[in-house]
């Protein structure tokens, strides 16, 4: 967001709570501004709808992270610096795999969408590699990976459709699809945590439900 301003189309206004998913450790989290003003700003040429423009900070004492915020008067965010992600759950996620997901939520987040999808594409090739999915090619190692990992067949299918839209990404002469852009990315992030679910936290949630099972017939 750039517009340009003066002295004149800015003003002090009271600091009030900012609700938002902390791109540090993404809590949804009400943020708590640590000076006692905001400054309220009126685009050019204005007057036009006016925003706050914020310091805050994540009261998460493990995180902290200090935020620009740019919001209307009612506190409904319009940007931050650093930008608000995507939110996925990293639990029993190989590092390699967190890693690359989480430069793919960061530059869909930028607006950097493909950038984001070869950074999908890119997930998809460290999981193939956590699980020993062998193959020349990234289609024939999701291939491989799909007769180790039990997934719903419209979940396989979305692998192959991932690795297209990162092709797309990369490569000038890929046309499975026309572009790549915000609905795309955030459809193939979508797609990816759900693999990523399946792959890897079904196993450990099943063994927690089973542990429970074996401990209330021994009681």
């Amino acid at each position: 967001m750039t517009f340009p301003v003066d002295a004149e189309n800015v003003t002090q206004i009271p600091a009030t709570d900012i609700r938002l998913r902390c791109p540090g450790c993404r809590h949804n989290a009400v943020l708590k501004a640590y000076v006692g003003s905001d400054l309220s700003l009126y685009p050019y040429g204005g007057p036009g709808t006016p925003y706050r423009l914020a310091f805050r900070w994540c009261p998460n004492r493990s995180c902290q992270t200090h935020l620009f915020v740019v919001a209307r008067h009612d506190g409904t965010v319009v940007a931050s610096y650093p930008a608000e992600t995507i939110d996925f759950d990293a639990t029993d996620l190989p590092e390699a795999v967190v890693s690359a997901f989480e430069e793919a939520v960061k530059c869909h987040a930028q607006e950097c969408y493909k950038a984001a999808a070869m950074m999908v594409r890119k997930t998809l090739e460290e999981v193939c590699a956590d699980r020993g999915a062998q193959g020349a090619t990234l289609k024939k190692r999701i291939e491989s990976l799909a007769s180790q990992v039990v997934l719903p067949k419209p979940l396989l299918d979305g692998l192959d459709s991932l690795r297209l839209l990162g092709n797309d990404a990369a490569h000038v002469e890929s046309r499975d699809f026309d572009r790549v852009d915000r609905t795309e990315v955030e459809v193939a992030i979508d797609v990816a945590k759900e693999i990523l679910k399946a792959t890897y936290q079904y196993e450990s949630l099943i063994s927690k439900l089973d542990a429970l099972k074996r401990s209330t017939d021994e009681a």
